[in-house]
């Protein structure tokens, strides 16, 4: 197998620039930036390492854009991937500005280490032991745009004529574990707007708290049957249905006219996203027939579809024998799910610990590097020589 010795001077370098240019992705407009700057900084990067860069607009007037980096030509190989973005911060809770790369204790701390920026590097170090001349499949590094809020980089992927590997590495933080499928995500809303009044006479108004309260019950009940479907490759074996922000009203002497809920669905793999949707418009469409009341469900974001490789698949077998580690499910989402679209076997697998992503003081451990660089050089050396 094939053996790398970071070289710790460039992978901090580049690491310093990725964290410093700031990509944050969100649904709110007052948190949410582009990421333009950080994958210009990247092609820069990547064209040091031999590759020719392409960089997509994903959207123009919010400076999005993904890069699609290429070393070598022909069919196939592999495709090394990631997110530019990252999540909002609260810099108060930090111990070191999140946006400064800061060494301490045998760790690189600031925001996007682990989730993901700090794949990167690593991910160039393992491609510079390649001359394109040596490759008889290309090489492909892909960093898209917001995967922490709309994983519209990942969709702009499936209307491209990039071509279709082999393999994708997506180097999410796994511990170097590979991670074979995870659940899928759909988070939205239900509005439900009444008619006010005095409380001191309930036929007065129609209160939209009530039809909330009917709803929501209806949800529990759904979320019950939901965990009849198990897959025991979870540590969370059953779709989960989370009820996470609610409000509604005014005063307490008003019947209420207006209630939000937000929620939050986690899908096993095998369970059809649109047959739940289906499910949850029906209780809706129920409930404003019986009530009156004016009942809308809609998504706060498209789903982000559950992910499963095959246990038996090359990928999956190849990454097992290079980390001695059997191939495991994950709760959290990834963009694997937009990959296979493409036709690509699929693993996630990358430096870093999901438990240290979203929060303050994320740091990515020095005793990862190497072992990265080492296993990258090796899925190259089998999907790309």
């Amino acid at each position: 197998m094939a053996k790398a010795c970071a070289d710790h001077h460039l992978i901090t370098h580049q690491l310093k620039e990725l964290i410093a240019t700031s990509s944050v992705s969100s649904t709110d407009p007052s948190w949410d930036q582009g990421n333009l700057p950080v994958i210009e900084r990247l092609a820069d990067f990547a064209q040091a390492a031999g590759f020719s860069t392409e960089i997509q607009i994903v959207d123009a007037a919010a400076g999005k854009a993904n890069l699609i980096a290429t070393k070598g030509s022909g069919t196939g190989g592999l495709v090394l991937a990631g997110h530019s973005d990252t999540v909002p911060f609260d810099e108060g809770r930090w111990q070191t500005n999140p946006l400064q790369v800061h060494e301490q204790d045998q760790r690189f701390y600031g925001l996007g280490t682990s989730d993901m920026k700090g794949f990167f590097p690593l991910a160039l170090a393992a491609a510079t032991q390649f001359d394109s001349s040596s490759l008889s499949a290309p090489l492909t590094l892909i960093a898209t745009a917001d995967e922490e809020s709309t994983m519209n980089g990942a969709k702009a992927l499936l209307k491209s004529q990039i071509h279709q590997a082999d393999g994708v590495i997506i180097g999410e933080p796994t511990n170097l574990k590979p991670i074979r499928m995870h659940k899928g995500m759909l988070m939205s809303r239900i509005v439900v707007h009444g008619h006010s009044g005095h409380s001191s006479n309930p036929a007065l108004g129609n209160n939209a708290i009530d039809g909330m309260h009917r709803l929501i019950t209806g949800l529990m009940a759904l979320r019950l049957e939901l965990q009849a479907e198990q897959n025991l490759a979870f540590e969370v074996p059953y779709t989960t249905l989370n009820l996470g922000h609610i409000q509604g009203g005014d005063s307490p002497n008003r019947i209420c006219a207006h209630s939000e809920l937000q929620f939050d669905l986690r899908i096993i793999p095998g369970l059809k996203t649109d047959l739940i949707t289906a499910r949850i418009q029906s209780l809706c469409q129920q409930e404003s027939e019986l009530s009156g009341l004016n009942v809308l469900w809609e998504p706060l974001m498209d789903p982000v579809p559950p992910f499963e490789e095959g246990a038996d698949s090359a990928l999956v077998r190849l990454a097992e024998s290079l980390t001695d580690a059997k191939a495991a499910s994950a709760l959290f989402a990834t963009e694997a799910g937009f990959f296979k679209a493409l036709g690509a076997q699929a693993i996630v697998m990358g430096p870093g610990s999901i438990d240290l992503a979203h929060q303050p003081n994320e740091y990515l451990a020095f005793d990862q590097i190497n072992p990265c660089i080492n296993l990258l050089s090796n899925a190259i050396k089998h999907y790309c020589l």
